[in-house]
């Protein structure tokens, strides 16, 4: 450590705004070059070096091979799938001093397929699967928790080839498998969660989440222990209600209630309910109006936006996050006043289903009828309180399925603790995690946009089946810096540690630091990495104080018990299992401890 590139900090970085950032800098693995963009330093560098080869060796271990492509791309591949536009915001586009459009890759489906379809043309070539480890680009609008969600990243991405969908599946599953096993060496939990594929097109898609508060993904966990992304949670379908003994439809008069509360206010002061229950928000339909920015397709040549409406239960709050999700690869806002006045049908605060969907194709004086769509929690045959396309007055009784249609379903509410799970087996519960890697299932879709096609044994030229795998390789790192920590520092895994154990030599007396230096020599000899503070003049308390910043699993410390009776004291980074052990057998007491860690 005399001669190691490090300073430690004894105050938090301001700006760290979760554990493994404040951490991670302070004990000098990674310094803040800008927002979401960070430079890796020596210590730092072993770790992400130790990840990336156990991730290595799982994927060769299934017969991946590895390529590397670079991260700077030319815009024609990305065009040819759309993704050019579908990732609007979020990457980095540049021209060369040609004016030529180039992007720094968000991810490299594109370049993957392009390559095998530049070297393979027969079924006899496939199966393939490719990976790289390669940094990554994207433009985050607000970088956070260090390298969780950064600007720029390192991530490990893999594509499978096959000739079919049954090759498809198994390639999946072995990726699938190699992930399991590579995030039980790294020693980091995780929850595996069907998901949405979003941009990454595809059928099939589970994310690999790890458990953390921080995390800005919630998922849903069923009795069974099945796990869903909330984006991907898909609400039962409720029962029909017989709605035989409904009241028939009315018009009645609320005035001043344009929101939810008001109305409920209003329904209950004006028109009260004959069984003398109370109306709620529970028994009111709001009809929210969205725009839906859909990227070029095969029938738009450029961009184009879609004024959608969504009916919802007036009890629940929308989640845009979930109903974006259904909508993807395009994107969605809520409707702007321009939106509105294109539609003349509609009344700010009164909209209903009598000038959307079914209904309004159904009406002559609708120029422009939009797209209805329900939430999926609203069951045919039930009765709403919903907008009567008038200033201060609201349907009653009016019964989805009898007085009015919808041209869809879709998930559009927030879920709840107790919402039935999609497979039944009983109510939800929830947790925040961050998402450390996915697989998908992509299809065809990319073998079709960019001609990827092989002869089959017949000699017919047929599209490659293609799955796609990615790991978060640094975001994986901060997971597990955020999991493995406590109060005075970081506590790494054996596995990742930057070294195995560290030796501290203490005091002024050369019989410590010879001590010391044997024990370095002996472990090194021994094949053991070894972090050695050989500083001579830095205090043993700042010394204690840095082992337990920078997290190194054993510890070893030569100093006054050294010299007065030949004991080298060892322990855990914790402290816990301490023991004097003599000088002389201090080496084998550190092997036969990193062999029980594993």
């Amino acid at each position: 450590m005399s001669t190691l590139f490090l300073r430690t900090l004894r105050e938090d970085p301001a700006d760290a705004d979760v554990d493994s950032a404040r951490l991670l800098q302070r004990a000098g693995y990674i310094r803040k070059a800008a927002p979401g963009i960070w430079t890796w330093l020596p210590l730092g560098l072993r770790v992400l070096n130790k990840v990336e080869a156990i991730v290595r060796e799982e994927l060769n271990g299934i017969g991946a091979q590895e390529v590397h492509f670079p991260a700077l791309l030319p815009r024609e591949p990305y065009e040819a799938t759309h993704r050019w536009e579908e990732y609007g915001e979020n990457i980095f586009r540049l021209k060369d001093r040609h004016k030529a459009d180039y992007l720094l890759a968000p991810t490299h489906e594109e370049m993957f397929t392009l390559l095998v379809k530049d070297m393979y043309s027969s079924y006899k070539d496939l199966p393939v699967t490719l990976y790289q480890i390669q940094t990554k680009y994207r433009d985050e609008f607000r970088p956070r928790a260090g390298l969780i969600r950064g600007r720029e990243f390192v991530m490990k991405d893999a594509y499978s080839f096959t000739v079919d969908e049954e090759g498809l599946r198994k390639a999946y599953l072995d990726e699938r498998g190699a992930y399991e096993r590579i995030f039980h060496r790294l020693g980091v939990d995780y929850v595996i969660v069907h998901a949405m594929s979003g941009p990454m097109g595809g059928s099939a898609s589970e994310e690999f989440l790890c458990p953390l508060a921080i995390g800005e993904d919630t998922f849903a966990l069923a009795p069974d222990g099945k796990a869903w992304n909330v984006e991907a949670l898909t609400t039962p379908r409720p029962e029909d209600v017989d709605f035989s003994s409904a009241p028939v439809l009315q018009e009645l008069e609320t005035p001043d209630s344009a929101t939810i509360d008001t109305l409920v206010s209003q329904a209950n002061a004006l028109h009260p309910r004959e069984d003398g229950r109370a109306w709620t928000a529970a028994d009111t339909l709001k009809n929210l109006v969205i725009a839906v920015k859909h990227p070029e397709d095969a029938e738009h040549d450029k961009p184009w936006r879609e004024i959608v409406a969504v009916g919802v239960p007036g009890d629940r709050q929308v989640d845009l996050k979930r109903l974006e999700a259904q909508f993807a690869p395009a994107e969605i806002e809520e409707a702007t006043e321009d939106d509105l006045k294109a539609h003349p049908e509609f009344v700010r605060g009164y909209i209903g289903p009598r000038v959307l969907g079914p209904q309004a194709r159904a009406n002559e004086s609708i120029a422009d009828p939009v797209r209805y769509l329900m939430d999926a929690h609203v069951a045919r045959g039930s009765e709403w309180i919903t907008g009567a396309d008038r200033t201060g007055v609201h349907l009653f009784h009016a019964v989805y399925g009898r007085d009015f249609e919808a041209d869809g379903v879709v998930e559009a509410v927030e879920v709840r603790h107790g919402d039935m799970s999609p497979d039944g087996s009983g109510p939800l519960s929830f947790q925040r995690g961050v998402e450390i890697g996915q697989v998908f299932q992509l299809g065809l879709k990319y073998s079709n946009a960019l001609g990827l096609k092989v002869l089959d044994p017949n000699g017919k030229a047929v599209p490659v089946w293609m799955g796609c795998y990615g790991i978060g390789v640094s975001r994986v790192i901060a997971c597990i810096a955020e999991a493995h920590h406590d109060e005075r520092g970081l506590d790494w895994p054996a596995a990742i540690a930057p070294a195995q154990v560290h030796v501290i030599a203490t005091g002024k007396d050369q019989k410590a630091f010879d001590a010391a230096d044997a024990l370095v020599a002996e472990l090194e000899l021994r094949g053991i990495e070894v972090l050695y503070d050989d500083r001579r003049k830095v205090s043993p308390g700042v010394k204690f104080k840095d082992a337990e910043l920078i997290g190194v699993p054993l510890v070893a410390v030569a100093g006054r018990d050294t010299v007065s009776n030949g004991t080298i004291e060892v322990r855990t980074r914790t402290g816990a299992d301490l023991a004097a052990v003599p000088a002389d057998e201090a080496a084998d007491e550190l092997v036969r401890r990193l062999s029980a860690l594993g």
